[in-house]
């Protein structure tokens, strides 16, 4: 039997000799090399007991051995478990105690605070340092062969959070991973020519699988930077063809005067994602550039969704239409509005999830019968079938990237010294897309520091979490019910990061 993962996108690089991996200090490592490293790692985490099915963990520095765990995992039909380096001991815990991981790799710096969670939860650790290290015995990859799977197969598990409860795993299967990277490379026409500018992080789906997969199934390569840095970017950019990232990625090239028109003339494709791009940014890139974003829409429950098209009109402030084998339909209540009606996004398709990880009233919350998932994105279709967002149906903030689910940000707000009660929103932000805003309500007879209650915060939860701007009031706007009118709070504040500091 099959493995269509590995067979797809990791069995081709045997015995490619040209280089896959271009990295910054000029060093390269072939295909073949890195298929080596592939089967090395899988035939040690076979040896460390990790089966069929098993969770396999990593919080730890972007690296071509990272990358190359995640390929060595669904390989031997592991299921792969990218979580953010930012993440703290306390938030890991919910994710270990809930994913169960067979093996968990951290950064060596951080085994110390981590070895109590994985000894509770019953996570064999391992650590993958910056620089490629593994602490887990390897032994060479001879007698490597992938272990059968179905495409119904889980590949890897994503968190992602909501407005309400704890975060979720997403529960991908190989043929959601497989079909969106095949559809994206048709779509976007990659060849085994395309350079891929790849400086986004790989514990996230754009990263990870929509950059990674792209790549691997148009036999491209990639310049493979540890992170965004504009430097490093600008250096690249002559050497690539093709850039994915996130709306602030574009800003700060934007930034720099060394970026010109000359410095992008090698690049055929800029791609955004993970958070709104503001047409302002959009216009002046291409003024800048001669070069229109290509702005597309997904979430890590479905890969991508839409695209604006690689060869047409690239329409600001619209994430494109929806890709071959993708239905979407604008729903609200329960029935499709007509085109231009505003309404909730749902999607289907083989690209959509498989639900969520032991959580199946969610599932079937979000998840219907038929295949079809509520995304909790507000959206119309224009004219011209292109979609738009709107906003969120839920509270959820997209800032850099990166989801923030308020509610958490509120509770360790609440604990801080001299805090009533708080309710975070999100802000548009010229870099960030959104940004965290706090707005505060002290307890009675204290004279609140707005600015301490964030450095408060400090090694509570992730640094992306963190509130970006925050005031104090003397209390929260209510509706008769009682529920905290958030959308007066975005109305009064909504310039705050636009306003000259």
């Amino acid at each position: 039997m099959a493995n269509p993962l590995y067979d797809a996108l990791f069995a081709p690089l045997a015995g490619q000799t040209r280089a896959f991996f271009h990295l910054p200090d000029g060093a390269a490592i072939s295909g073949a090399a890195f298929h080596d490293m592939i089967a090395e790692l899988a035939m040690g985490l076979r040896a460390a007991g990790v089966a069929k099915g098993d969770r396999v963990a990593v919080q730890a520095a972007k690296s071509p051995r990272a990358m190359a765990i995640y390929a060595a995992s669904v390989s031997i039909g592991a299921v792969y478990l990218p979580l953010n380096p930012a993440y703290t001991a306390a938030e890991v815990d919910y994710f270990i105690g809930n994913a169960a991981p067979r093996l968990f790799f951290c950064d060596p710096s951080a085994r110390a605070a981590l070895a109590p969670i994985a000894a509770r939860h019953g996570a064999r650790l391992e650590t993958l340092a910056a620089n490629g290290a593994v602490s887990l015995p390897l032994s060479g990859g001879a007698g490597f062969a992938p272990a059968p799977c179905t495409g119904a197969d889980l590949a890897a598990i994503l968190y992602t959070s909501g407005t309400t409860g704890r975060s979720k795993g997403a529960m991908l299967s190989h043929d959601n991973l497989w079909s969106n990277a095949q559809v994206l490379a048709d779509v976007w026409q990659f060849t085994a020519d395309d350079v891929l500018l790849h400086a986004l992080p790989i514990f996230h789906t754009h990263g990870l699988f929509v950059a990674t997969n792209t790549v691997l199934v148009a036999g491209a390569s990639m310049i493979f930077l540890p992170s965004f840095d504009v430097g490093q970017v600008l250096a690249a950019l002559p050497h690539s063809t093709v850039m994915m990232g996130v709306p602030t990625f574009y800003t700060r090239l934007l930034d720099s005067p060394a970026f010109s028109r000359d410095l992008a003339a090698h690049m055929r494709l800029f791609v955004s994602g993970s958070a709104p791009l503001l047409a302002e940014t959009h216009a002046a890139f291409e003024a800048r550039t001669g070069l229109a974003i290509l702005e597309r829409y997904g979430m890590t429950e479905t890969n991508m969704n839409t695209s604006n098209p690689n060869a047409g009109a690239r329409r600001a402030g619209t994430v494109g239409m929806p890709l071959p084998g993708v239905e979407l339909r604008i729903i609200e209540g329960g029935a499709e509005v007509p085109q231009g009606a505003i309404g909730m996004i749902t999607v289907r398709g083989p690209n959509v999830f498989r639900g969520y990880w032991q959580m199946p009233e969610k599932t079937a919350e979000e998840l219907s019968a038929d295949g079809w998932f509520s995304t909790g994105d507000l959206g119309m279709i224009d004219d011209l079938g292109y979609v738009q967002i709107v906003g969120r149906a839920k509270d959820l903030i997209i800032s850099g990237g990166f989801n923030v689910y308020p509610k958490e940000v509120e509770m360790a707000l609440d604990a801080a010294d001299g805090v009533l009660e708080s309710a975070v929103i999100g802000l548009p932000h010229p870099d960030f897309g959104e940004a965290v805003f706090a707005v505060l309500v002290a307890q009675k007879g204290v004279d609140l520091d707005a600015g301490a209650v964030l450095a408060s915060l400090s090694g509570q939860i992730a640094k992306f979490k963190q509130p970006k701007g925050a005031v104090v009031l003397t209390d929260l706007p209510r509706n008769a019910m009682g529920k905290v009118q958030k959308a007066d709070l975005r109305k009064a504040y909504g310039d705050w990061f636009s306003k000259p500091s």
